[in-house]
């Protein structure tokens, strides 16, 4: 058998909406009850990976284990909502996973926001945005790269080589024009939802598509679809 790796982004493509603007409602709510002023976190004027980094400096001083304890508690709340998945995405991932392929989840937001959505949908592989600590496990407000663009086709390659598989057996799925790059590195790229840039790049080169449509997750192995 053939061994292929699934790849998908994260935002949009197997949750509805951004993770990093959900927990930044969750974190901000926790603020607030602690008594605290959240701050105002910047969302437009500037590039996606400046953007990036901005984001995760706010969270300077915040031990990583606090973080990681919050962003749990955030995904908790979010595979609750009725509007929760992407049903053609889920269902994609587990006709891979039935196929016997490895499943990896490659997202610009931070690897401790990625890791339990990858753990409650059973992947194997976790290539996210590394937010860095100092020796007493601090968040430092810094992060190693911002995981957008080539940086993710960068990461792709770079598990293509490990697991010995070849770029052109495996499969990408991606909503954004930023996901070009890791899509443009497998054999089998396909384009989820309506955004204009990548649905005309992928129409031109006969790319395979997806649906927007919300879900709930059901089970394990199953979702309920919602209009």
């Amino acid at each position: 058998m053939t061994r292929r790796i699934a790849f998908f982004d994260l935002d949009e493509t197997l949750l509805v909406g951004k993770s990093m603007l959900g927990f930044w409602r969750h974190w901000s709510a926790l603020l607030v009850r602690e008594g605290r002023t959240p701050p105002v976190l910047r969302v437009t004027g500037a590039d996606r990976e400046a953007l990036n980094r901005d984001y995760f400096a706010h969270f300077a001083g915040v031990p990583l284990a606090r973080f990681e304890a919050a962003a749990r508690r955030w995904y908790a709340d979010h595979r609750r909502q009725r509007r929760a998945y992407l049903a053609e995405s889920l269902d994609a991932l587990e006709r891979h996973r039935a196929a016997g392929h490895e499943i990896a989840v490659v997202s610009g937001s931070g690897a401790a926001l990625v890791r339990p959505v990858a753990e409650d949908l059973g992947v194997r592989h976790v290539l996210a945005t590394e937010q860095l600590t100092d020796a007493r496990g601090i968040l430092t407000g810094a992060v190693r790269r911002p995981l957008i663009g080539a940086a993710k086709a960068e990461s792709v390659a770079a598990l293509v080589e490990r697991r010995g598989v070849r770029a052109l057996d495996c499969f990408a799925y991606g909503d954004h024009s930023s996901d070009l790059p890791m899509l443009s590195s497998v054999g089998h790229p396909v384009v989820v939802g309506d955004d204009p840039v990548l649905r005309a790049h992928g129409a031109a080169r006969g790319w395979a598509t997806l649906g927007a449509r919300a879900c709930a997750r059901a089970r394990r192995g199953g979702v309920l679809a919602v209009n």
